[in-house]
């Protein structure tokens, strides 16, 4: 990971335009091709970020970064007057965080009941890999492939993470046109707004439900 403290000012052009005037700000760049821009305030959350798959341009006077393609392109340009700080570190091997018990558990029932996502669904492989780390469940239908990613709770991030996914999924011979579904046991209205806006669907299930152990409500499911 490396990370840059300078004095710059910051331009994001995509499907908004944003502008983030000069002031000393925390540039990480990790070795994912994620860019994340920080200011001292305003909480957790960066103020300004691209997530991969990413192209990376570094020059004297700043870094510039692209995604996507045509008409669909977003870029994030990073213009530095003064470079206070520049450091690389070596974060070793990543561990990744395990699924909760509830998160698990619903995976694997609905790898064992596709068809409760949908008519026509068939599981092709559970843990579909990525070079960002495997989608859950990559199904079949009368349409095509659809990824899925399951939650105990439906987020913002859980889109996001999901979206990510679809770029490398998407990639891959036959998988052009891959779909998305974000699959929890409760979702977020936001997520729900922010995965219509993305044409991925969304999904509400009952664990039991899914085992069999109860009898569906008439709402089980909630689909974008």
């Amino acid at each position: 990971m490396r990370l840059i403290i300078a004095r710059c000012e910051v331009h994001y052009a995509g499907r908004v335009t944003a502008l983030l005037p000069m002031a000393v700000r925390v540039v990480m760049w990790k070795s994912d091709g994620s860019i994340m821009v920080h200011s001292d305030a305003g909480g957790y959350k960066p103020q300004n970020w691209m997530t991969p798959p990413t192209r990376i341009t570094e020059t004297p006077d700043g870094i510039t970064v692209e995604k996507g393609s045509g008409t669909k392109i977003e870029r994030l340009q990073i213009v530095i007057d003064e470079v206070l700080s520049d450091s690389n570190h070596d974060m070793g091997d990543d561990i990744r965080l395990e699924k909760d018990g509830i998160e698990r558990d619903l995976q694997e029932a609905l790898a064992d009941a596709p068809h409760v996502l949908g008519a026509g669904f068939r599981l092709i492989r559970r843990e579909y890999p990525t070079p960002i780390g495997p989608v859950d469940l990559l199904c079949t239908d009368d349409d095509g492939y659809v990824a899925v990613e399951v939650k105990r709770v439906g987020t913002i991030d859980a889109v996001e993470q999901l979206t990510r996914y679809l770029d490398y999924i998407r990639a891959d011979r036959g998988l052009e046109d891959c779909r998305g579904m974000l699959v929890a046991e409760s979702m977020k209205p936001q997520a729900r707004t922010l995965a219509t806006d993305r044409d991925i669907a969304t999904a509400t299930v009952d664990l039991a439900v899914v085992r069999g152990e109860k009898a569906p409500d008439l709402t089980l499911f909630d689909e974008a």
